[in-house]
């Protein structure tokens, strides 16, 4: 396996060339008496070093060695405790946080870079930390302020862990099924009993508590989702003066045996009678939550990207010393036995597949960080177009990062033939470890109904036209000749989208159908089209500086060539299966199958 790099010169090209982060930090004031190019730039190198020197050395050895479970207790894999030691000690896990309360107060921008080196170093590990840093959003935004001063606190230094537990046996998406229960209880706390399952480091000896944000209903509760509330539920109680006490009737039952992620303790969590603590407001648990879900819908989608860009770099790696066959226009390496797969076309075509999509994707996954960023810390028309465009792409960057993190798994495991089928080159390894990411926090279906459905039909397309007048506002300003290449086939991939767009608001009024039908290849319309966009930004500042001696910027505008030329046109495939409409999906009769 190739040793992981952190790409940290294509994440400082990102934040100051493109996006020019440095400036807007100093004209958000909640961000410019803490936030600087210098400070940002500490942070990302020591990040890096952490990465790749104490958390990927981990990563194979934790996948075979996984998690051990024995009477309720969770045993890590070797070097995790140590790792994770490491890792708080650092101040990671408050890297995100609010001020306030010991957190660093970092960006989004900032911490998705951040999360993309975690999880390219090792999913497994990276999720310890991740769930924590959600559950501190949630905790941060609708808790009490008692519960912030005992446990946020103690969450940002890593001294102690959390969770989310929302899925049950019998209710996944339909979270309104649960049937955990939450009693109140004449001191203000609440008794909570039921059973979690797929409860992400729900155990482990990493800390010394671990904190579970907990949705469960009241007796009286209103039914379905509206009913819902949300509760705070410590593994051990904690005293008044701020010491551990007793255990609070919260148990691991077992651990489930998985595809991949095995450093990941994945558990079946029992609350029996355990103590409580209301976050937010009685039955609004699942707005709550969704602060902390959104969080971490936007994280698994840079787990996507994280698999990718190591996939690419083990793939790039053998691809270069591998050699087998010779070149179709005459030998390239007549002093060996053969030359290397690089100059096979089918072999640059699967790597330049994975270079332009993880470069676009970290791109994107940028842009969006920013939106979020924009949501929090803007004013006025400024964060109102922020908050509509993070919910607009929240699932995008969830859905489309992760299918297309799968496929560069794939892709790479294709580049190495035999090998990357075995263990030894470790690309098996991420082939396993991605395939959750489509999954979990919402199946990518989900994700593409909510896109579709609840946000661009459900707002009868306005929405999504905040996207489209960015976008052709600046194709509008674009006019430099060396553009025109990118410009005119962003120019008409955006009038496809508005038309799509347009079209199935008007076909699913008639008949609902044709939402479902459509979601999946209108997710990946969106995705390619929003990553043409972010590459034209890209190229323009590359094309600025290509000539400077610096082949990053040259290797920059070779691939979003590609990127134009060779994966854009996807786009037509899908919304040729989009216009063919409901009726051969729901024509066949279910007995029919």
């Amino acid at each position: 396996m190739a040793d992981y790099q952190v790409p940290l010169q294509d994440m400082s090209f990102l934040l100051y060339d493109v996006f020019n982060n440095d400036t807007l930090w100093q004209h958000l004031p909640k961000l410019a008496a803490h936030v600087d190019k210098e400070t940002v730039d500490a942070v990302l190198q020591e990040c890096a070093k952490i990465a790749e020197q104490k958390i990927a050395p981990l990563s194979r050895q934790g996948d075979e060695t996984g998690v051990h479970f024995e009477q309720g207790k969770v045993t890590t894999a070797p070097g995790y405790k140590e790792a994770f030691d490491t890792y708080t000690e650092g101040g990671w896990s408050a890297l995100g946080g609010d001020l306030d309360y010991g957190g660093m107060g970092m960006p989004k921008v900032v911490t998705a870079f951040h999360e993309e080196m975690l999880c390219s170093a090792d999913i497994s590990f990276s999720l310890y930390a991740g769930l924590s840093a959600g559950a501190g959003l949630s905790l941060a935004k609708h808790g009490s302020e008692q519960l912030k001063q005992r446990y946020l606190t103690r969450m940002y230094t890593g001294e102690w862990a959390a969770t989310m537990c929302l899925t049950e046996a019998h209710a996944g998406t339909d979270l309104g099924m649960i049937r955990t229960k939450a009693i109140a209880q004449a001191d203000g706390s609440y008794k909570v009993t039921g059973s979690k399952m797929f409860i992400t480091a729900g155990e482990h000896d990493l800390t010394e508590n671990i904190i579970h944000l907990v949705l469960a209903k009241l007796p009286d509760a209103p039914a379905g989702p509206r009913g819902i509330s949300l509760f705070l539920v410590p593994k051990i109680n904690v005293n008044e003066d701020e010491t551990l006490g007793d255990a609070n009737h919260v148990s691991c039952g077992s651990i489930e045996h998985k595809m991949g992620i095995h450093a990941s303790a994945t558990c079946v969590m029992n609350f029996d009678g355990s103590q409580g603590f209301l976050v937010g407001e009685l039955n609004k648990g699942l707005a709550c939550m969704f602060t902390m879900m959104n969080f971490e819908r936007i994280g698994v989608g840079i787990q996507g990207i994280g698999t990718a860009v190591k996939s690419y770099q083990n793939a790039l790696a053998y691809a270069k010393d591998r050699l087998q066959g010779r070149s179709l226009t005459g030998i390239k390496s007549p002093e060996k036995s053969a030359d290397s797969i690089m100059v096979h076309g089918d072999v640059r075509r699967m790597l330049l597949n994975m270079k332009s999509m993880n470069e676009g994707s970290r791109g994107l996954s940028t842009y969006i960080a920013m939106q979020l960023d924009l949501a929090t810390y803007g004013e006025g028309e400024q964060q109102v177009k922020g908050e509509t465009l993070a919910a607009l792409m929240t699932p995008l960057a969830k859905a489309f990062f992760t299918d297309m993190g799968f496929e560069s798994t794939v892709t790479g495991q294709q580049v190495l033939g035999g090998h990357g089928y075995v263990r030894e080159w470790g690309q098996e390894q991420l082939v396993r470890d991605t395939r959750i990411s489509q999954i979990y926090e919402g199946t990518n279906g989900v994700q593409a109904m909510d896109l579709l459905a609840r946000k661009v039909v459900g707002s009868q397309g306005v929405m999504m036209q905040v996207f489209i007048d960015e976008v052709n506002a600046y194709i509008d300003e674009t006019s430099a000749e060396n553009m025109q290449e990118f410009i005119l086939p962003l120019t008409k991939v955006m009038a496809d989208l508005s038309i799509l767009t347009q079209n199935i608001i008007t076909r699913s009024a008639a008949n609902p159908n044709e939402i479902g039908s459509a979601a999946n290849d209108y997710l990946h319309v969106f995705g390619y089209t929003a990553m043409a966009y972010v590459w034209a930004k890209m190229v323009e500042v590359a094309l600025q500086k290509q000539d400077s001696g610096d082949h990053f910027y040259l290797s920059k505008v070779q691939t979003a060539r590609y990127y134009f030329a060779r994966m854009l046109p996807r786009t037509q495939s899908l919304i040729s299966a989009i216009n063919a409409g409901s009726d051969t999906l729901f024509a066949i009769d279910d007995q029919l199958f």
